[in-house]
C-alpha cells in the first residue's frame, strides 16, 4: 500500500473528526456523545430492528446494547420484542426521543451550514462535489465479496433480482431453461463457485463461476441499481478472474446479450476480446475470452 496515500487518509480523518465535532463529549451541545446521537437519528420516526441497526452501522453487539440502554435510561428510546416468537427486538423513539432527534437535525443543518459559510461560492461547489465523491468511494470500499453456497438466502435474492431484470430487458423475456445452465451443483466446489457482494449486510451483486479444465465460464453477473456507479461490476469481474486463476484454469470466458451494452463495454475495457461462439446459448449474441 502507498505510504503517502495512507498518510493522506489519516490526515483527512483527523480533519473531518475535528470539524464535525466528533471529538466533543457532547455532540452538537446536546449533552450526549456522537454515538448516541447517531443511533437516535438511525432509529428514526418509524423505529428500527436492533439487528438492522447493528448491521447498518457495523456495530459490536455489546456496544450497541450498552448505548441503547443508556438511551432507554434517558427516556429517549424503548426497546421491545416483537414477531411471532418475540426474538426480534425493535427500538423506537419515545416522544422525548422524537423531539431530540428533531433538534439534532436542526443543529446538524446549522453545523453543515457553518462549514460552507466561510467559503466562496466556487469553493462551496468544489467542497460539496468532493464530499459526494468521497462518500461514493467510501461506500464502495465497504462492499465485501465472498463465495456463498448458491442456496444461501443472499445468493437466492441476487439470482431472483438478476432474472427479473434480465426478463424486463430482453425482447421476449428470459427463461433460464433456454440458456446455458448454471445450476446449484455447478456452482459448488469443485465444479464452480458463486460470488456475492454485500454492503451493510445487504446483497448488492453477484457472479457465477463454472469451472472447466480449459477455462472458467462466468454467468449470472448482476449489480443492484443501488450499487451502480461504484465500480462494483469491475470488482466482481476481477474477483472472479482471481478465483479462476487460483483454481488453475488458464482463461475466462463469458457470453452476453446484445442489449446489455454496459456489460459489453465493461468486458472490453477489462481486457476481454470477442471470440467465435463457444456455446449455443439462446440469449447470447457476443462471446468473450480473457487469458489469465
Amino acid at each position: 500500500m502507498d505510504v503517502q496515500a495512507v498518510a493522506q487518509v489519516r490526515r483527512f480523518q483527523r480533519t473531518v473528526t475535528q470539524r464535525v465535532g466528533a471529538l466533543d463529549d457532547s455532540f452538537l451541545a446536546l449533552d450526549r456523545p456522537l454515538g448516541q446521537s447517531r443511533l437516535l437519528w438511525e432509529i428514526g420516526p418509524s423505529g428500527c430492528e436492533v439487528r438492522d441497526l447493528r448491521e447498518r452501522l457495523d456495530l459490536d453487539s455489546g456496544y450497541l446494547s450498552r448505548t441503547l440502554r443508556s438511551l432507554e435510561r434517558a427516556g429517549l428510546v424503548s426497546v421491545e420484542p416483537t414477531g411471532p416468537d418475540g426474538r426480534v427486538r425493535v427500538a423506537r423513539l419515545t416522544p422525548a426521543g422524537l423531539a431530540e432527534r428533531a433538534e439534532l437535525d436542526r443543529r446538524s443543518d446549522a453545523r453543515a451550514a457553518s462549514l460552507l459559510e466561510p467559503l466562496t461560492a466556487p469553493q462551496r461547489e468544489r467542497l460539496v462535489t468532493a464530499m459526494a465523491e468521497v462518500e461514493r468511494l467510501l461506500v464502495a470500499s465497504a462492499v465485501a465479496i465472498d463465495a456463498l453456497d448458491p442456496a444461501h438466502p443472499a445468493a437466492r435474492l441476487c439470482l431472483r433480482a438478476y432474472a427479473e431484470e434480465i426478463d424486463r430487458r430482453f425482447d421476449g423475456g428470459f427463461d433460464p431453461s433456454r440458456g446455458v445452465s448454471a445450476g446449484d451443483d455447478e456452482l459448488r466446489p469443485p465444479r464452480g463457485m458463486f460470488l456475492v457482494a454485500t454492503l451493510r449486510a445487504e446483497p448488492v451483486g453477484c457472479v457465477a463461476v463454472k469451472l472447466h479444465p480449459e477455462y472458467a465460464h462466468l454467468k449470472r453477473m448482476w449489480v443492484s441499481p443501488a450499487a451502480r456507479g461504484m465500480g462494483l461490476g469491475r470488482r466482481l469481474l476481477a474477483e472472479a478472474e482471481a478465483r479462476a486463476a487460483g483454481a488453475g484454469v488458464p482463461a475466462v470466458r463469458l457470453d452476453t446479450h446484445r442489449v446489455l451494452t454496459e456489460a459489453i463495454a465493461l468486458y472490453r475495457s477489462a481486457g476481454y476480446r470477442e471470440v467465435p461462439p463457444f456455446n449455443d446459448d439462446h440469449y447470447a449474441h457476443h462471446w468473450f475470452e480473457k487469458r489469465l
